[in-house]
């Protein structure tokens, strides 16, 4: 059971003693939450469900598989895909549309069940989609930057999607990322790595 999962109570607190002389473990009750996995998953579908008809969208929200979100750097319990449509007003400018959404219903799922738990929602997936196509052109981009042995500098991008390209290469031996720029004009440079 994860621990956002379980109410933990101390009921005393452990001593730690002298050098372990009088020392005294500590007493907690661990009993789990009502909102399961599958009641956060219930209520985040419903929430959408209401969502999109108020933006006088017709979509389905279906259960998808779990997968490492860019933007929270974490694989979520709770993945929904939106499907349907001309839903690319959903998906916004480089996907911050679909982030206020996400984040907007993990607030309200929050407030309904009391658990706050990790939730990625993907329309018709983007996310996946554009995770991957980030990676593949970090890898394209390091191999220009070993054949030419010259620096190259992608387009500004999100933080997140920053992220994506710094991790993908993060192990690479012969090339390193940095950022430069500063807020929306923040971009990505690949470029060999110094010889120590």
């Amino acid at each position: 059971m994860a621990r956002e999962e379980v109410k933990v109570t101390v009921i005393r607190e452990g001593k730690s003693g002298i050098l372990g002389m009088g020392a005294e473990d500590a007493i907690v009750e661990v009993e789990p939450l009502p909102e399961t996995r599958t009641d956060v998953a219930r209520t985040a579908r419903e929430v959408l469900e209401e969502l999109l008809p108020l933006m006088d969208l017709e979509a389905s929200v279906a259960e998808a598989q779990p997968f490492l979100d860019v933007e929270e750097e974490e694989v979520a319990p709770v993945a929904l895909d939106i499907e349907g449509d001309d839903l690319g007003i959903l998906i916004g400018r480089h996907g911050q549309t679909l982030s206020c959404l996400q984040y907007m219903v993990r607030l309200i799922v929050g407030h309904r069940t009391g658990v706050w738990a990790p939730i990625t929602i993907d329309v018709e997936g983007y996310k996946k989609r554009r995770s991957q196509s980030l990676q593949d052109l970090a890898l394209r981009v390091a191999e220009q930057v070993r054949t030419r042995r010259a620096p190259i500098t992608l387009k500004p991008m999100p933080a997140y999607e920053r992220r994506v390209i710094h991790q993908t290469l993060s192990g690479d031996p012969l090339v390193t990322t940095q950022s430069t720029g500063e807020g929306e004009y923040r971009r990505v440079v690949v470029l060999l790595r110094q010889k120590r």
